[in-house]
């Protein structure tokens, strides 16, 4: 072959690889059309799963036809959460793989003097400056309480598209390196509108591409196997904690997992109740009026709803909850087991699905420094056991 065919083949070669790679979100594009013509109700993320992409990639399909790239280098996505406080009424949704939380209200700030995650001197800190990252100026406690984890969050979008309702829906939607949904805000006043629009064109990010360098989902840890375990002075550490939220020290120390961890625990720590105490749970909180704590997340946050509930039913493949101002999907029959735990005089209610993976926990609400009130303790008693 002659030089001058050589250079005309390789040119032909570039340009056949830039056609394609053009071409690819298009395709992902009519892909996702056609699958919502067939399966109008089909949720985003189960589009997502059949057509081989991730929830972020189908939304970076539309930009510029109501879908906006936005920055999420650094601490820009705490930053956009932090005047996410402006928008008044919101509903936050937060889910993992089998299950949803909901929840609408409006987000509490802190109060000048308590926010903290502005001082200079916490850069000469690592691990200071790490606590203060995941700060974004309020989200504790009221309405629409979140627990942030920002490190992994990668992608950021505002979405100003017709809902199925045919009205205009705003939203700002975050999203981890695996391209999976970790948080979304629908602005749900009309005072929230401007803000919104403010939000868009503050953070906007410069380049609006479409091209995700999406990661694979990241491999489970194998798990250690429970003959190196310590277990006496694993067992000694789990009787001493005097604060539930030691725990999570305890499972980093002794290298476990969660769920091995409640196998491991010491006796009458621990009891194993089935997945179907799930629904009991519900049922009776419903009914008895009796005010529960639910946390439920993913590796980017947990969002945390306290208070009564009132309508529970099963519908569309999940048990859910349908109140006015707080819904939860649980897809249940993903789950594999549940327990009843007790650490740090305090009784939470765990479930966890069959890859091992925790779906969310439930706590009685109770004030601080008050022990949980006897009606959260006796549904706890009350949920079947496993034999």
């Amino acid at each position: 072959m002659t030089l001058s065919k050589l250079v005309l083949s390789l040119l032909g070669s570039l340009l056949i690889a830039n056609v394609s790679s053009a071409q690819a979100p298009a395709n992902l594009a009519e892909r996702w059309s056609t699958l919502r013509t067939e399966q109008p109700k089909l949720q985003i993320r189960d589009a997502a799963r059949a057509l081989g992409a991730s929830e972020a990639q189908l939304l970076a399909t539309n930009l510029g036809q109501g879908v906006t790239r936005l920055q999420a280098d650094g601490n820009q996505p705490r930053e956009i959460m932090r005047a996410a406080l402006d928008l008044g009424l919101v509903q936050a949704i937060t889910r993992n793989e089998n299950g949803v939380i909901e929840t609408t209200g409006v987000a509490s700030k802190f109060k000048q003097a308590g926010d903290k995650s502005d001082q200079t001197d916490a850069k000469q800190d690592p691990e200071k400056e790490a606590r203060e990252r995941n700060i974004a100026g309020g989200y504790l406690g009221g309405a629409i309480d979140l627990r942030f984890h920002f490190e992994n969050w990668k992608y950021a979008f505002a979405v100003a598209q017709p809902g199925r309702d045919g009205k205009l829906s705003r939203s700002l939607q975050f999203f981890d390196a695996q391209g999976d949904s970790v948080h979304k805000v629908y602005v749900r006043s009309e005072a929230g509108v401007a803000v919104f629009d403010q939000l868009l064109a503050t953070f906007r990010a410069p380049q609006q591409d479409s091209q995700l360098n999406v990661l694979a989902a990241v491999a489970r840890p194998a798990e250690k196997p429970d003959a190196e375990v310590d277990l006496k002075e694993f067992q000694l550490a789990w009787k001493e904690m005097t604060d539930v939220h030691q725990f999570a020290q305890i499972l980093r120390e002794f290298k476990l997992t969660r769920e091995q961890a409640l196998r491991l625990a010491p006796a009458g720590m621990v009891e194993r109740v089935t997945p179907e105490a799930l629904r009991t749970l519900l049922d009776k909180a419903a009914k008895d009026k009796v005010a529960i704590m639910v946390f439920l997340g993913n590796q980017g946050l947990t969002q945390i709803y306290s208070g009564k509930i009132a309508k529970t039913m099963a519908a569309g493949g999940f048990y859910n909850v349908l109140d006015p101002d707080f819904n939860l999907h649980i897809r249940d029959t993903a789950l594999r087991s549940g327990w009843v735990v007790k650490r740090g005089g305090v009784t939470s209610i765990e479930f966890f699905d069959k890859e091992g993976t925790q779906v969310l926990t439930f706590f009685g609400v109770r004030e601080r420094g008050k022990p949980q009130p006897q009606a959260w303790n006796d549904l706890a008693d009350s949920l079947p056991r496993v034999k």
